[in-house]
């Protein structure tokens, strides 16, 4: 999402501001008036501050990384304190994220973050966490309340601009008048639509599916989706029932199929999609591309006795980091309050997402079942035909403020399948070049609606407190009940020695089809009939293997009761754990150490099956020669190969993919090639560009050998020994709003970076790149952490950045090397080993 914050203004008022804004920085940079600019809002971290509501004092330990530890009496005070430390720390990322969720950003950023707005406003993420406010728990109603209380504390604390942060300096130039409204519990809920979109799971392949089937013949366009091989790459539930499933079930719904040649309506959907905004993720990515790494040992195997659980979530990278870290503990632990929990939380939400608390700990990963379908709707105007009949949607209209312009008006239409999402952003006949031409009346009336769980109020809500408060598996169970969106696979420990494994979140269950394509909306015959109970849903407690393995990898064996999805990672990343755990345990007694160093593994799992056939004939130079496949960030090895792996696919699949399905790079496509490399001779190895030429596998892999040999060269030096991965695999931390302002001396102060990194694609240490854009790093590791069951003070964690969210503080990314590095950070929990570890400690008193 690129934020130009003056692109709402006419010509001479942006160049107008953009030279205050470079002599502002410039004026700040060299007399050195920090103090005023910046320090000024950096957050008091020790003495005493008036926290009113407060029944009690409240004591916040900060350690050297300023990570705050909060102990207080009751519920209320513990989270009318996180409200406020979150405030302290985060407040203009607390302020921007709901903005951004609300669809409202248009009044701070003007003309340029307008479409993002309109995106936003068609799916109702504001008005859909409005409606779940009175399905919570009482319990979980008061935290948001009493959280709120706190963040507003702060606010009438620091109502002027330089006093909240840098960031809003910079704001008075594009919204002079802005003034942030008080913090609602609805302002946190909506942060929960945000999460569930960017782990939305098989969206946007549902859209590619139907864009390859009106390109290329059913049974091609079928190889670039291959099954799950389950022969190779085991499920996450092992023991279950049923066959390997070579290929998505269903394929082209029946009566969809001259619908699904209307390429605009489709597109007209995936540009919405595209344009959402990605506060988790990466906006444009597949989901099977970004996911996350978790895994728990038993207490057998490890050398503490107990249970070890990692966890590393695979989000997009930002400035500041997505999570932040604490600690939340009721000085006496009771019924009454019931919290004595350390973990990862979202500023701008109460409690801890994942952590551990005295007696479990807890980690997620995408789950990512099909709970979103695409319907191909016939509309007239503002009616719609169902079943024969034409029926109105649902039609409101909203306006958008626009900072520097006029009011936009936005007609929102929704059927009885949800929002429709084609049209949004322009007409169908416009978004496709030549559509009009080559379809004539075909497109009329074609719309795209989209029908999504998260778009159903919920209660994820009440599942994180249910969790931060859990003390055995059944509880634990009990809040994940409640996770209804976005589905994660939850992975459990505690001090008993028990481990386990959730699936939890609302799953349709459809009438027909299996939501690989989409389908007719007016037939009647492709409905959701209702959800998966929770009880039907797979999990294992103390499997006989002694470990549980997640990445984004199959759950089960699909079985005619259960069918979750087709679009699982397809398993290179989670074998490769069972793999390293297995290695580990039969030499001895796995560690904190080990587990660490296991998420660091850098193994390329498709190089072994390549890189023979690149010797074979012939490569252009030594880099691959006695390469272990390992992706480190001096490897030469690992340049030339990933730039290999770019090029092949280029060339490969661009002459007939263009303009349908970008081939990013990921474990679909290490399958999808390891199969073609058993077909010579198959029609995807010719460029159907080459007239009277028909190119062959060995002749591709040439090919590719050849351009990506002469583009290192270019880009790195004619000495391949002397090349390395980490010159190219490179991670920007920009900041998420003003790092992309277009304005250099702006991003200089907000923006760090670059970080040279190992790893990459689908391997443990999954930093990511897309193909289609460059070797640079576009979704990692977000944090990392290792629980220790036996000795919570032997834990070990690491953020992206830091703690901070103020520029220049330093907290703001103190942790950013060690995460590059690999390295961890003791994650303390009890209260001796945090007073000791304090830095500094703060007293809210009421």
């Amino acid at each position: 999402m690129r934020i130009a914050p003056f692109a709402g203004f006419s010509r001479p008022i942006r160049w107008l501001a953009r030279i205050l804004t470079v002599l502002l920085v410039l004026a700040v940079a060299l007399a050195g008036t920090v103090t005023w600019t910046v320090r000024r809002s950096f957050p008091q971290l020790s003495g005493e501050v008036r926290l009113p509501g407060l029944a009690a004092a409240v004591t916040v330990h900060r350690d050297a990384q300023g990570i705050p530890h909060i102990y207080a009496d009751t519920p209320a005070d513990l989270f009318k304190a996180q409200g406020y430390v979150h405030a302290q720390d985060r407040f203009w990322e607390m302020d921007f994220r709901r903005k951004t969720t609300a669809g409202r950003l248009s009044e701070l950023f003007g003309a340029s973050t307008l479409d993002v707005d309109k995106v936003v406003r068609t799916l109702g993420w504001r008005r859909t966490a409005e409606a779940e406010i009175p399905l919570l728990r009482p319990e979980t109603r008061q935290a948001l309340e009493d959280y709120a209380a706190g963040v507003n504390a702060w606010m009438t604390q620091h109502d002027g601009f330089a006093e909240k942060s840098l960031e809003y300096g910079v704001l008075k130039l594009t919204a002079p008048g802005y003034e942030p409204e008080p913090w609602t519990p609805a302002d946190s809920l909506a942060w929960l639509k945000a999460m569930a979109w960017d782990l939305r799971s098989n969206m946007e392949a549902e859209i590619d599916r139907a864009l390859v089937a009106a390109r290329l013949p059913a049974e091609r366009a079928g190889q670039l989706y291959p099954g799950y091989p389950f022969d190779r790459h085991q499920p996450i539930v092992t023991g279950t029932g049923g066959e390997p499933v070579g290929e998505p079930r269903g394929g082209r719904p029946a009566g969809a199929a001259d619908a699904l040649s209307e390429v605009p309506a489709l597109s007209e959907a995936s540009a919405l999609v595209d344009a959402a905004p990605a506060l988790l993720g990466t906006a444009g990515g597949d989901f099977a591309g970004i996911g996350s790494n978790s895994w728990v040992v038993g207490g057998a195997h490890t050398a503490g006795g107990k249970p070890l659980l990692a966890n590393d979530p695979h989000l997009g990278p930002k400035m500041p980091s997505i999570w932040y870290q604490a600690g939340l503990h009721c000085r006496t632990k009771s019924a009454a309050c019931p919290y004595d929990v350390t973990g990862y939380t979202f500023a701008g939400l109460p409690g801890v997402v994942i952590g551990r608390n005295d007696k479990i700990a807890w980690g997620f990963t995408n789950l990512g079942p099909d709970v979103s379908d695409l319907y191909l709707e016939r509309v007239k105007g503002d009616t719609v035909e169902v079943a024969g009949e034409w029926q109105p949607m649902r039609v409101r209209t909203e306006q958008i403020k626009v900072a520097g312009g006029e009011p936009v008006e936005l007609r929102i239409r929704s059927t009885g399948h949800g929002p429709i999402i084609s049209g949004v952003l322009g007409d169908a006949r416009e978004a496709v070049p030549g559509a009009a031409a080559r379809l004539g009346e075909k497109t009329e009336g074609l719309e795209v609606a989209l029908r999504w769980t998260a778009l159903d109020p919920g209660r994820t809500a009440d599942a994180i407190l249910l969790m931060n408060r859990a003390e055995n598996f059944e509880q634990f169970r009990e809040g994940a009940a409640s996770f209804e969106a976005p589905s994660q696979n939850l992975i459990y420990a505690d001090v008993e020695g028990n481990i386990g494994y959730q699936a939890p979140g609302r799953i349709p269950v459809r009438s027909e089809g299996d939501g690989t394509m989409p389908v007719p909306g007016w037939d009647g015959e492709h409905e959701w009939t209702g959800f998966v109970p929770f009880e039907k849903l797979p999990h294992v407690y103390n499997p006989p293997e002694g470990y549980i393995v997640t990445a984004n990898n199959a759950v089960m064996r699909p079985t005619e009761e259960l069918f979750l999805t087709s679009d699982w990672s397809h398993g290179y990343r989670s074998q490769r754990i069972v793999e390293r755990v297995k290695e580990t345990i039969a030499k001895g007694r796995m560690t904190v150490e080990a587990m660490g160093e296991i998420q660091m593994d850098d193994h390329h799992g498709l190089a072994p099956l390549l890189v023979p056939h690149l010797l074979r004939v012939g490569a252009p130079n030594g880099t691959l020669k006695g390469w272990d496949f390992g992706q480190g960030r001096e490897s030469a090895g690992a340049a030339y190969f990933n730039a290999v792996w770019l090029n092949l696919l280029e060339r490969v699949f661009e002459d007939e993919l263009s303009g349908a399905v970008a081939p990013g790079g990921n474990d679909r496509w290490y399958e999808v090639v390891r199969l073609l490399l058993d077909e010579p001779e198959d029609p995807f190895w010719d460029d159907v560009r080459t007239a009277g030429t028909t190119e062959r596998r060995d002749d591709m892999l040439r090919a590719a050998m050849a351009d990506a040999d002469a583009e290192l060269r270019e880009r790195l030096g004619d000495d391949p020994a002397e090349w390395a991965w980490g010159d190219l695999h490179t991670l920007d931390l920009t900041h998420e709003t003003f790092g992309t302002s277009g304005i250099a001396p702006i991003e200089w102060l907000f923006n760090r970076g670059p970080l040279r990194t190992g790893g990459g694609k689908d391997t443990v240490n999954a930093t990511g790149w897309d193909a289609t854009k460059g070797y640079e790093v576009n979704w990692v590791p977000s944090m990392r952490m290792v629980v220790d069951l036996a000795d919570p003070d032997r834990s070990e964690w690491i953020n992206l950045t830091g703690a901070s969210g103020h520029a220049f503080h330093g907290n703001y990314d103190d942790q950013a090397e060690l995460w590059a590095d690999g390295r961890l950070t003791p994650m303390l929990s009890t209260e001796q080993a945090v007073r000791q570890a304090a830095e500094n400690t703060l007293t809210l008193t009421p």
